[in-house]
C-alpha cells in the first residue's frame, strides 16, 4: 500500500507545519519523499488541510517482499488456528486425513458394542433392576439433551433461536409419537379362551409380561434412534481434531469410547429385556455407535459448501428436544413402574452425574476450533 503522509498547516502560516498524520493507499508499498504543493486539492484523511505531492524513486524490495510474506504466512497460521475449515488440501492428504477420522472414529463409535457386551454377559435383569437401569439410562439421556445439545445451541445460535430449535424438535417427536400405536397385548388364541378360566392368573401374569416387554423394547428403539442422532455430531469433531494432529484426534477418539460405554448399555439394556436375544441387544448398540463415521463422511464431503453451521446448531438443539421428550414420555415412566419412585429418581441423578463427568472429560479434550 502507498503510504500517505500529509502535514496539517497552520491556517495563518504555511510555514508552521503540525505533526504529520498517517493514511494509506491501495497500492504496492515503498517509501516517498515529501514535497509540499499547493497546487494539488486537499486530501481528506482527517487531519489534512493542504495535500503533498508524493514521489516514489526506485528503491529494492526484496526485504520488504520477505517482510510481507513473512506477514502472510502469520496470518495463514492464525487463519488455521480460528477456522480449520479455511485450509487448503491436495486430494492426498485430504483422503489419508478422513481415513485416519474414520479409524478413530469407529474406536469410538464402535464403544457401544462395549456397553451392550457388558449387558449380555448377565443375565436378564429382573424387574426391578431394569427400572434402575432405564432410570439411569434417562439421567444419560437427559445430561446430554440439556447440557450438551441444547446448551451448545444456545451459546451458538442465541437464546430464542436455540429455544425455538429446541421445541420444534420436542413438537415434532411428540407428533410422531402421537402416531404410533401403543404397544398392545396379543390377541389370545381359541386355546388360550378355553384355558382362561383354568389359569386366569397365570394368564394374566403372562400377558402383563408380554405388555412390559413390548413397552420396553419400544422405549430401546426410541434410545437407540436419539443415542445415534448423538453420536453424528461426535464423529466431526473426531474429523475436526484429526486435522488438528493425530495426537488430539486420538485422545478425542478415547474419551468419546469411555464416553459411548454407557450409551451402549442403555440401547442394549431394554431390548435383551425384551427379546431375551443377545444377538439383537448387540446389534442394535453397535448400530446405533455407526452414526459417527457417518458424521465423519458427512462433514469431509459436505462441510462447508452444503452445510450451514447455524443450521447445523439449531438441527443439534432439535435432537436435544427429541431426546428430552423420548425420555420424559417413554423411559421415566417405566422406570417408576419397575423400581418405584424413589428408587428411580436416585438412579436418574446417578446416571445424570455419570454424563456430566463424562461431558466434562469430552470437552477438555476437544480442540479449540470455530464452526
Amino acid at each position: 500500500m502507498y503510504e500517505l503522509y500529509a502535514v496539517k498547516f497552520n491556517y495563518l502560516s504555511y510555514n508552521k507545519p503540525s505533526t504529520p498524520c498517517k493514511s494509506s493507499y491501495n497500492k504496492p508499498s515503498t517509501p516517498f519523499f515529501l514535497v509540499r504543493s499547493d497546487a494539488f486539492p486537499v486530501v481528506n484523511t482527517g487531519c489534512v488541510l493542504y495535500s503533498v505531492l508524493l514521489t516514489a524513486p526506485p528503491v529494492k524490495t526484496e526485504a520488504r517482499e520477505r517482510k510481507g510474506e513473512r506477514e502472510r504466512e502469520r496470518e495463514r497460521e492464525t487463519l488455521s488456528k480460528s477456522c480449520p475449515f479455511s485450509l487448503s488440501y491436495s486430494p492426498s492428504t485430504m483422503e489419508s486425513q478422513v481415513l485416519v477420522a474414520l479409524a478413530l472414529s469407529l474406536v469410538g463409535g464402535l464403544s457401544t458394542s462395549l456397553g451392550a457386551l457388558f449387558v449380555i454377559i448377565n443375565k436378564a435383569p429382573n424387574l426391578n433392576m431394569l427400572g434402575l437401569l432405564q432410570g439411569f439410562a434417562a439421567g444419560l439421556m437427559l445430561s446430554i439433551s440439556f447440557l450438551d445439545l441444547a446448551h451448545n445451541a444456545l451459546n451458538s445460535i442465541g437464546f430464542l433461536k436455540g429455544n425455538l430449535w429446541f421445541f420444534a424438535g420436542v413438537l415434532f417427536f411428540a407428533l410422531v409419537v402421537n402416531f404410533i400405536p401403543e404397544p398392545t397385548v396379543v390377541p389370545q388364541s381359541e386355546t388360550d379362551k378355553k384355558k382362561k378360566h383354568e389359569s386366569e392368573d397365570e394368564g394374566s401374569g403372562k400377558d402383563m409380561m408380554k405388555k412390559h416387554r413390548r413397552q420396553v423394547f419400544f422405549s430401546g428403539i426410541i434410545t437407540a434412534v436419539g443415542i445415534s442422532l448423538h453420536n453424528f455430531p461426535e464423529g466431526m469433531a473426531v474429523f475436526l481434531g484429526s486435522i488438528k494432529g493425530l495426537r488430539v484426534g486420538l485422545n478425542l477418539a478415547l474419551a468419546i469410547a469411555l464416553h459411548n460405554i454407557p450409551e451402549g448399555v442403555a440401547v442394549a439394556l431394554p431390548v435383551y429385556f425384551a427379546t431375551n436375544s443377545k444377538w439383537q441387544a448387540f446389534k442394535l448398540a453397535t448400530l446405533s455407535g455407526f452414526a459417527e463415521p457417518l458424521g465423519v463422511i458427512v462433514v469431509a464431503y459436505l462441510f462447508p459448501s452444503s452445510l450451514n453451521p447455524e443450521i447445523l446448531e439449531g438441527l443439534l438443539g432439535s435432537v436435544g428436544g427429541v431426546m428430552a421428550f423420548l425420555t420424559l414420555h417413554e423411559m421415566l415412566p417405566l422406570a417408576f413402574d419397575y423400581a418405584g419412585q424413589k428408587q428411580a429418581v436416585k438412579a436418574v441423578f446417578v446416571g445424570m452425574a455419570f454424563m456430566s463427568a463424562s461431558l466434562y472429560f469430552l470437552e477438555i479434550s476437544l480442540p479449540e476450533m470455530t464452526l
